[in-house]
């Protein structure tokens, strides 16, 4: 992290250098991440998948990205985030290629596992722009890299227009594959090109704020349990984000009907606010604070969760006269994606601001913390599509994806909640034992 008031005046065009080069570099890597979303749809057509394959195969991708975010962010601070970010990008488009190649449901399972790697270029994004940008400036920065989320919505745009008007066939006698085998190819060209432009491009002296810190020593801020609870908070509005921006298309197209095409646009809807509102996150968290933004995220995120798991129906109320049927509710699309939107805002918001908690707290240690919390957080977006695809298996009732995101962040909430009491009961422990008002004051 910056300190030095005239070195923070000297470095900013290469701050700023860093800062553009990673959020379109993490850009481009989350497109690569989450384009199963979409390719699920002409995926599970051609290979005869079930809802529960086809969930696995997003799954496996968010595994991957989220296994290495630890060690991703401790290399970073020792080796330097121009380093280990370029050497991802070349590293991806290896297996973004063999996506377009793969010829059975195994194939595509294993290379969904490797093209995921791509999901790790998150915390290498984290930790470099901390050790480049000072203190009062972190929020904001992180907050425009994390912006680079709206990669999620990249596939969704063009990936039904060029699926629809690339041959089947493809081009050069195959060199270039057609249809959905053709966004993979595409992803693996302008990996290898942006790897390019990281190299050349990023400043030539980097910063390592762990460079000869001892391994065991940068895992030290782990055992707090401060941590873990970040954690959960970033599964909540990155983890439960990830698994919505790759489930939604199909739940547009199984519950409401929808073209691919519209499906898509309408996803859009969510993930642009959950990834273009985290500047604005960042923002609102230097100035206000990031716990006071947590409790309106996890708010809002109930209450618009709580009205999506509502099950479509009515109550039937027998009377003298005979049955009455009362409190009829039916989902429309339109206040589908309204509330979804809502959802949006509110992990958009809350992503930024629960990186705000770790330069803050952890000043010294951004690479290994947010690495932990960035890597746990993801894992919830492995493990919530299966979670939604059995939900709805045993139940029947698609909704069950949004009561399983309820009481994950009724769970958050809680737990925020009573850390925020207790932090007050310290802080006031003169009023430990005080229940009644003292003094004429009257009672509120």
């Amino acid at each position: 992290m910056v300190t030095d008031p005239k070195l923070i005046d000297s470095e900013k065009p290469e701050r700023l250098r860093v800062l553009w080069l990673s959020t379109i570099g993490f850009t481009l890597m989350f497109a690569v991440w989450l384009m199963f979303g979409v390719l699920g749809v002409p995926i599970r057509k051609e290979f005869g998948l079930t809802d529960v394959q086809l969930s696995w195969l997003s799954a496996v991708a968010i595994l991957n990205g989220s296994l290495w975010r630890l060690i991703a962010g401790i290399l970073t601070d020792r080796y330097g985030g121009k380093l280990v970010f370029t050497l991802m990008l070349f590293f991806t488009a290896i297996p973004a290629y063999w996506v377009s190649r793969a010829g059975s449901y195994e194939e595509l399972l294993l290379y969904a596992f490797l093209v995921g790697f791509a999901g790790n270029s998150f915390s290498v994004g984290i930790a470099w722009n901390s050790a480049w940008f000072p203190k009062d400036q972190q929020g904001f920065a992180l907050g425009v890299f994390g912006a680079g989320n709206v990669g999620a919505s990249v596939t969704k745009f063009i990936g039904p227009a060029l699926i629809a008007s690339i041959p089947a066939s493809g081009y050069f006698g195959g060199l270039v594959p057609g249809g959905w085998r053709f966004i993979p190819f595409l992803y693996a060209v302008l990996l290898v090109l942006m790897g390019l432009a990281m190299w050349f491009g990023a400043p030539r002296v980097d910063k390592r704020p762990g460079q000869g810190r001892p391994l065991l020593d940068m895992l030290k801020p782990l055992r707090y349990v401060r941590v873990w609870r970040f954690s959960l908070y970033y599964v909540v509005v990155f983890g439960a984000y990830v698994a919505l921006s790759s489930w939604l298309p199909k739940y547009y197209v199984d519950v409401f009907g929808l073209p691919l095409h519209e499906a898509a646009l309408l996803t859009a809807l969510f993930i642009f606010p959950a990834s273009l509102l985290r500047p604005l996150g960042g923002y609102l968290s230097d100035r206000f604070g990031a716990r006071r933004l947590m409790y309106w995220t996890f708010g809002v995120i109930l209450l618009a969760s709580g009205v999506l798991m509502m099950p479509e129906g009515h109550i039937v109320l027998y009377t003298k006269a005979g049955p009455k049927e009362v409190m009829q509710f039916t989902m429309n699309v339109w206040l589908f994606t309204l509330l979804v939107f809502l959802i949006g805002v509110g992990m958009g918001v809350g992503k930024a601001a629960v990186y705000k908690h770790i330069p803050t707290y952890f000043p010294n240690d951004v690479g290994a913390v947010g690495g932990l919390v960035g890597l746990l957080g993801a894992l919830g977006g492995f493990f919530l599509p299966p979670l939604f695809a059995y939900a709805q298996a045993w139940t029947g009732l698609p909704q069950m994806t949004f009561f399983v995101l309820f009481v994950l962040t009724a769970i958050a909430f809680v737990w925020m909640h009573l850390t925020v009491l207790q932090l007050l009961q310290q802080e006031a422990r003169h009023l430990r034992n005080e229940f009644e008002l003292k003094g004429d004051r009257p009672c509120p």
